[in-house]
């Protein structure tokens, strides 16, 4: 999945579900306010932009209350259980504050919907709508439905919605970084994911409208951008027209990546997520070739496994991954690399949890995001395997996983202590007003004191000095110093 930078304390799944709102205001014709929270993936808070785009379309501004909203979302995710208990929890919130306002519309949206659909509506009343992550689009329809006093439900999945003549509304922004969707859905069917039955199949977004997305973006003064989708690495788009369709004019991951970097050099490109079946040299040497996509590839391994691997459905092996790291330090010496780790998945034995500790070894990861694995209800893993690892054990292995991340994350700072790096001012300190924040090449959170001389969004030449576990912290120093506003 999507994200960005590691969490050592206790991997909240849900990566700090929070309310997005909104930046500017549309016409109004109706002058109701809407909230979205959002919770999961960076995929589920892209989606939150889409949707607030098309209520906004249709009359709808938001609120930072959602205690005043006329329409309250919760935009959700099904890949943990302790995500979903905290929906729930966060619906029944959302019942106390409509028992204040009768007229209050309470709706469910993305992964959590069609699983849960029939609880969230019948057994449960706490909401009333649900919606699919590939209907938003009949979300004003919906919302009429429940204004003449029927429960609504729309979790039809398509082959085609792409959202791609959307152009999302950016939430919570810093006015500097956004989120582009590349793709949506999911055909890789691991046994521990519900995505395949929430998201869908795959299909990848036409290839001009990401571009001209990215190009609207730094012209509204945005300096990064994401292009996200559950496995970038199979994005594909083949000309509708079959005349004109062949290999040659076939758009691959590694060609779009070289479209979006060539919109300007002062735009940064990151990606997630990468499958590790999937990352070809071509899109490393892509990345190798152009200075403004950046040296950072989030690579999930699960395991260190090869048994575990295959129960997991990844359709590789641990050599098949260790091979792809080495071409990754080969042709991106400097690449940061980021993973995602299960402990404890179905018969894991304490020899197999060696295994996922020595690739860590073998990789010493930037990041990671570790997970005791959740048995999730309708997957493959759920159906075929029994969920026998007892939790004190599940848990004990991934103290001992965060435990080692937390020590190769200190290691990969402290080797760029001393080195000078081009960061991205993404706007103050979380503790300091009297300093700037933002990321280097790597992805690593780069804290620096303000320069009076520079503004967020500009590119600085940082010098690393010194670093905690998990913050490199340096100075502004005048070389090659690029204003990117």
């Amino acid at each position: 999945m999507i994200e960005t930078q590691i969490s050592l304390k206790e991997h909240d799944e849900s990566r700090q579900g929070e309310a997005l709102l909104l930046e500017g205001k549309h016409d109004r014709q109706n002058n109701r306010k809407l909230y979205i929270e959002s919770y999961g993936c960076q995929m589920n808070f892209a989606d939150s932009e889409i949707v607030a785009s098309i209520l906004m379309d249709n009359g709808f501004e938001t609120t930072h209350d959602y205690k005043s909203a006329d329409v309250v979302f919760i935009n959700t995710c099904s890949i943990r259980e302790n995500a979903e208990q905290r929906v729930r929890n966060r619906l029944k919130e959302f019942e106390s504050a409509k028992a204040k306002n009768p007229g209050m519309i309470v709706g469910v949206l993305g992964c959590m919907a069609e699983r849960l659909k029939s609880k969230f509506l019948e057994e449960e009343k706490l909401v009333d709508v649900v919606v699919g992550p590939d209907a938003y689009r009949d979300l004003p329809n919906l919302i009429n439905k429940v204004d003449d006093g029927t429960r609504a439900v729309n979790v039809l999945l398509s082959r085609e919605e792409t959202y791609a003549d959307i152009s999302p509304v950016r939430l919570n922004s810093n006015g500097v970084t956004a989120f582009i969707s590349i793709m949506r859905g999911c055909d890789n069917m691991c046994s521990f994911c519900v995505v395949p039955f929430t998201r869908g199949r795959e299909r990848s977004r036409d290839p001009y409208s990401i571009v001209k997305e990215a190009r609207d973006l730094f012209e509204a003064g945005y300096r990064e951008v994401t292009l996200l989708g559950q496995n970038v690495d199979s994005y594909k788009w083949d000309p509708k027209d079959e005349e004109t369709s062949s290999i040659d004019n076939t758009i691959t991951f590694a060609k779009l990546l070289e479209m979006v970097a060539a919109v300007n050099p002062l735009l940064r490109v990151r990606f997630s997520t990468s499958h590790p079946k999937d990352i070809t040299n071509e899109v490393l040497y892509s990345i190798a070739k152009h200075e403004n996509i950046c040296n950072y590839i989030h690579l999930p391994v699960q395991s260190g496994n090869s048994r575990v691997l295959e129960l997991m459905n990844r359709t590789y092996d641990r050599a098949w991954y260790m091979e792809r790291v080495d071409a990754i330090r080969r042709i991106i010496p400097t690449c940061g690399i980021s993973t995602d780790i299960i402990t404890g998945f179905c018969s894991e034995t304490e020899e197999e949890h060696q295994d996922t500790l020595s690739i860590m070894d073998y990789v010493q990861y930037d990041y990671a995001y570790m997970f005791a694995y959740s048995e999730r209800p309708g997957t493959l893993a759920a159906k075929r395997y029994a969920d026998d690892i007892p939790e004190e054990i599940k848990k004990r292995r991934l103290t001992e996983v965060v435990s080692k991340q937390r020590m190769h994350s200190h290691l990969r700072l402290k080797e760029q202590v001393g080195k000078t790096h081009k960061v991205l001012i993404e706007g103050y300190s979380k503790r300091s007003d009297k300093d700037y924040c933002g990321r280097n090449d790597q992805n690593a959170m780069v804290v620096f004191p303000v320069d009076q001389q520079f503004n967020i969004g500009d590119y600085v030449t940082v010098l690393g000095e010194s670093c905690t576990s998990a913050t490199l912290i340096g100075k502004i120093v005048n070389s090659e110093t690029t204003v990117g506003a």
